[in-house]
């Protein structure tokens, strides 16, 4: 590679860094403005909006709406994934391709279409929306997920390690608590925490399965409704930040889980 090329590639990979950075720092900055509308210059500053996001009874509950629905649809996604990917590794059988292709064809769906999927099925099952049928549905999205990131460790798991756990009279189910499933932690821990970011994140299921109680992101959506304003800049780099301190924990956790996994 030229020294040309290098610096064409370094220029196109700063703008993109500039493309992505620009509006999350304007988005920031809009969160302390001293006025009810969107826009340049900031005359005066302000924390109202940010601590008036905490003393907001509706964000709150909100908040805690879309966090509960996150931890279950990803407890069950995990659940599920990790069951179909322990299934489908490591073995050959007919109709393997089409239980694979099966698995993953929620992640491949638009939106929309899954969205009003769910929501026929819901009313063909007799499921009332609201907090059970948002879950179901993000749970479903988010197992393909699962399946890929545990599929992909388990790719790399040693035979070894589970032959040696035979010899020592450890029976297919123990081995699997005992050996496989700390080996598959790292990636658990990665796809759980992409499983909840994806289902906390979610707007269109959230949407069209839900009830009367809205998720953080509906609540977004209807609020600007009447228009932008800085309430919902503070709202948005709040989750902006609380989301970033959960990948970089994932992050070091997963790092120091396959550290130890290594070394044992």
């Amino acid at each position: 590679m030229t020294r040309n090329t290098r610096i064409l590639m370094q220029c196109i990979y700063w703008a993109f860094v500039l493309y992505l950075l620009v509006p999350l720092a304007l988005m920031m900055l809009m969160g302390f403005k001293d006025s009810k509308f969107i826009g340049f210059p900031i005359r005066s500053w302000t924390l109202d909006w940010y601590l008036g996001v905490f003393g907001d009874a509706a964000v709150m509950q909100a908040f805690g709406y879309s966090m509960f629905i996150a931890v279950a649809s990803t407890a069950i996604a995990l659940f599920m994934g990790v069951w179909i990917a322990v299934a489908l590794t490591g073995r050959s059988f007919w109709g393997r391709a089409i239980v694979l292709g099966l698995t993953l064809l929620p992640a491949v769906i638009p939106g929309v279409i899954s969205a009003i999927s769910f929501r026929i099925a819901a009313r063909v099952i007799g499921m009332e929306p609201g907090m059970w049928a948002i879950i179901w549905s993000h749970a479903i999205h988010n197992v393909p997920f699962v399946v890929l990131v545990v599929m992909a460790r388990l790719t790399t798991l040693p035979k070894s390690y589970g032959e040696a756990a035979q010899d020592l009279g450890a029976d297919p189910i123990i081995t699997f608590f005992r050996v496989t499933l700390p080996y598959l932690s790292p990636a658990m821990v990665g796809g759980g925490v992409f499983c909840m970011l994806l289902s906390f994140d979610d707007f269109v299921r959230s949407f069209f399965l839900g009830g009367y109680e809205p998720t953080l992101p509906v609540l977004i959506f209807a609020k600007l409704r009447s228009g932008m304003s800085p309430e919902i800049n503070a709202i948005s780099t709040i989750v902006l930040v609380l989301t970033a301190l959960l990948g970089l924990w994932a992050e070091r956790s997963m790092r120091g889980m396959s550290k130890r996994a290594a070394n044992d």
